[in-house]
């Protein structure tokens, strides 16, 4: 059976997906399937039988509107895809959806789909490869040795995220990472020179990578010899830029048209001539299957299976590693005492929250290997540090990556940390989050536990004025599905939300701390930041009203009430760390914390009152803000927009 008509039978059962679908695009199909091929049959370490098999080599589609192509893969390798499924590509219900989507589909790392994302994603993958094997291979024992490779378009490569990873990689010298690049001069609306006139291999040589040129993209011979020259880089990461035709053998190659829009069956049975594939729609000869099985029958099942009896023994000699890499690979709860942690830990009577939690987080990382992260270039200000020195080509174990002023790849970077099993941090000021946001969606809409600490959460930022006061962002972040939001109000609250967000499998977490000191809360309950919301202060003796505030607010709320009650209105506080929480509570706690009864409701809160109408009702009012911030002292600031004493009593008092 020849390369070429397993190649073909690549390109065709994506096309007929596309076709079927009457949705995809087939352009890439036909013009990236060399590459694909080339990469899983003469290098890609993989076991379609244990798809999870913790050394495998990692193959991330960051031109995830490919997904025809690697649905197709998936197929002919053998992974658990049968052909009904590509079938029903872009169907409601299948298993090959528009974009991969990780969890969705057996055999896809990630979900790509959003440009760039990929890419940077695989580069936290590169940093935990790393880290881990400098952690845990011992003589004889290579338990984490292997590399990571991406297939990317021109469209990857113009985006800023795309290009903040590819220059994080080159400092870093993640020589095992391979980026495949579909050099074909085409985008969707026009041909790549109307857009950009870069010169990619200059690009790239200047950031540290090595480039590597294939001038024709059929030439899988050549593109296989591309691959294993990448592999011998010893201090580089590589891009193999192979130069395609989109559409390649369609009416239309090499043009826009066969970018997104389905061949149709005409254009479809010309390009079957051209080609020389003369087999009707979904069928596949089984020398085809058996080609890609006989391909992979060594460096990807055998590799598995000397690699699983390696294992015992490597248990056997190093308990302690095996212990840890063992727990990465079942996904078990991290090995950490909190309790025993936190009750060594005494802050100070007044704090900042970014203070305690930089000191929470030491702590905890000397728990546990797992955490790794950073700060993009505010980490003296932020606290949120690794430890051990930086991550460096050189200093693999060092546990602090310095990600510059990157903070688009470093959110998708510690998502690519995460999906390999690493508890992925990384901290900024609340106001960049706006950078950050299509990789933090994306760790949601994966259900990855990643952690994403902000400090400077409010207008007590002051003098930096309103560029750097978030006010939208809360909300913003809360109407994320699968996204927990924590808004501590002290460091016991601080404890809590870092236990939480390590002890979480299924969603990431984003915790919001202060830049300005609150005073350490004795009445504060940990127990309570996990149920979302509770009753932080009772009402002395009838309820009469409740304020409900999150974070720096809290403090400010127990004063007022103290003031209220001397005026006769009796109040009950409740700190509301997260909404995420308490919205998943049953109906009886809800009632026991916010009763229906109690109509008289202000939230407290230095951030825009968009969300807050679920909790307060028709007769609720909020002191909140509905406007940009302002530039002075933090103190005259938050005064000026009503968060005092007098005021937030004024507004409860108003109720009655």
């Amino acid at each position: 059976m020849s390369k070429k008509n397993s190649i073909n039978a690549l390109r065709f059962l994506g096309v007929d997906a596309v076709n079927k679908a009457n949705s995809g695009h087939p352009g890439i199909v036909l013009g990236a399937a060399p590459m694909v091929y080339s990469l899983f049959s003469g290098h890609l370490a993989y076991n379609p039988k244990k798809p999870d098999w913790f050394n495998r080599d990692r193959f991330v589609l960051s031109a995830g509107h490919g997904s025809a192509l690697l649905y197709s893969t998936l197929h002919l390798t053998g992974y658990n895809l049968p052909m009904e499924e590509v079938k029903a590509f872009r169907q409601w219900g299948s298993k090959t959806p528009g974009h991969p989507e990780y969890k969705h589909t057996e055999g896809v790392e990630c979900t790509t789909g959003p440009l760039g994302q990929g890419l940077s994603m695989a580069v936290g993958m590169a940093i935990a490869e790393g880290y881990l094997g400098a952690n845990l291979n011992k003589d004889g024992f290579p338990m984490v040795d292997h590399y990571t490779y991406v297939v990317s378009g021109d469209g990857d490569l113009q985006e800023g995220v795309a290009m903040e990873a590819i220059s994080l990689a080159g400092h870093l010298g993640l020589n095992k990472l391979i980026l495949l690049f579909d050099s074909n001069d085409i985008q969707l609306d026009t041909p790549v020179s109307d857009a950009t006139s870069d010169n990619i291999q200059k690009r790239f040589e200047a950031m540290n990578w090595n480039h590597l040129l294939v001038e024709d993209g059929e030439d899988s011979d050549a593109i296989t010899a591309a691959i294993a020259e990448a592999k011998k880089s010893d201090a580089k990461p590589t891009v193999i830029e192979i130069k395609t035709v989109i559409g390649c053998g369609s009416p239309k190659e090499g043009t826009c048209a066969t970018h997104g829009s389905p061949l149709g069956e005409e254009n479809t049975a010309v390009t079957r001539k051209n080609l020389g594939w003369d087999h009707a729609p979904f069928e596949i000869p089984e020398e085809v299957y058996a080609d890609f099985k006989d391909s992979n029958k060594d460096k990807g099942v055998k590799a598995s299976e000397e690699w699983e009896a390696m294992l015992e023994k490597y248990t056997a000699a190093y308990p302690a590693e095996a212990k840890l890499l063992n727990q990465i690979i079942n996904n078990d709860p991290i090995d950490i005492d909190f309790e025993k942690v936190f009750a060594a830990y005494e802050p100070k009577a007044s704090y900042a929250t970014r203070v305690s939690g930089g000191d929470i987080l030491d702590l905890l990382q000397k728990e546990s290997l797992l955490l790794i992260g950073g700060s993009a270039d505010l980490a003296s200000s932020t606290k949120i540090k690794g430890i051990n020195g930086a991550f460096t080509h050189a200093n693999p174990i060092g546990r602090n990556i310095n990600f510059g002023v990157r903070e688009h790849a470093m959110a998708a970077v510690v998502n690519g940390l995460v999906l390999h099993g690493l508890k992925g941090f990384c901290g900024g000021f609340f106001i960049f989050s706006d950078y950050m946001k299509p990789a933090m969606r994306l760790a949601a809409l994966m259900g990855l536990p990643s952690i994403f600490a902000f400090t400077h959460d409010s207008i007590a930022v002051g003098e930096d004025g309103p560029t750097h006061e978030p006010i939208e962002q809360l909300a913003a972040l809360r109407s994320t599905p699968n996204m927990d939001v924590i808004r501590p109000a002290d460091a016991n609250e601080v404890m809590a939300a870092y236990q939480l967000a390590l002890e979480s499998k299924s969603h990431p977490t984003s915790i919001l701390l202060t830049r300005q000191n609150l005073p350490t809360l004795a009445i504060a309950d940990k127990a309570g930041v996990a149920k979302g919301a509770y009753i932080i202060s009772k009402e002395a003796a009838k309820l009469d009203a409740i304020i409900i505030a999150t974070g720096s607010e809290v403090s400010l709320a127990l004063n007022a009430q103290k003031a209220l009650l001397e005026e006769g209105i009796d109040v009950r506080v409740v700190s509301m760390p997260s909404f995420f929480r308490y919205d998943a509570q049953d109906a009886d706690y809800k009632e026991s914390v916010l009763p229906k009864s109690c109509t008289k409701r202000v939230a407290v809160e230095m951030a825009t009152s968009f969300g807050w109408a679920k909790y307060l009702g028709f007769e609720g009012k909020s002191v909140t803000i509905d406007k940009f911030g302002a530039s002075a002292n933090a103190e005259i600031v938050m005064d000026k927009y009503g968060f005092n004493i007098p005021n937030v009593v004024s507004v409860v008092k108003s109720l009655f």
